[in-house]
């Protein structure tokens, strides 16, 4: 397989902290996993990109998406509710990466069915490292139904 052929991975981030933003942009363009992150700032804009509303009009299905829990408009347990309820959107795999430590918070995204719950580590070489350890696990080893378009 050429580089040009090989299948990249379509992240989908949802946070609107601009430092985490720029963390994670560095580090997945570091990835040995061809990938193409997008950034939705809030969970309103998610939701729009994730049914291709507005200016999102052409945006990729994402392999997986990385969420925030403590946004504006939109909360991220509400955006993974309304997720994990559209019978279109619903096989996404959802990560929260979040800096809450909550049980509470924790429990509320298993019982919405989040794929996985990451605390944001402190400091710009542990969040690299956690950066890299979710590339190996979801850009490696996992394997994503084939891309297809929305009816």
């Amino acid at each position: 397989m050429t580089e040009s052929t090989v299948p990249h991975i379509e992240i989908l981030l949802v946070e609107d902290n601009e430092p985490d933003v720029l963390l994670t942009l560095e580090a997945f363009g570091e990835a040995s996993v061809p990938n193409r992150l997008h950034v939705a700032r809030d969970g309103v804009e998610a939701l729009r990109f994730l049914r291709r509303e507005g200016e999102h009009a052409h945006a990729p299905r994402p392999d997986v998406i990385l969420m925030d829990i403590n946004m504006p408009r939109k909360n991220g347990l509400e955006v993974l509710q309304e997720i994990k309820a559209d019978p279109i959107l619903g096989s996404i795999p959802v990560v929260m990466l979040t800096t809450s430590q909550s049980d509470e918070d924790v429990r509320r995204s298993y019982e919405r069915h989040a794929s996985g719950y990451v605390v944001k580590p402190v400091g710009f070489e542990n969040f690299l490292n956690a950066m890299r350890a979710f590339e190996n696990f979801w850009m490696t080893f996992v394997r994503f139904p084939p891309h297809q378009d929305r009816p």
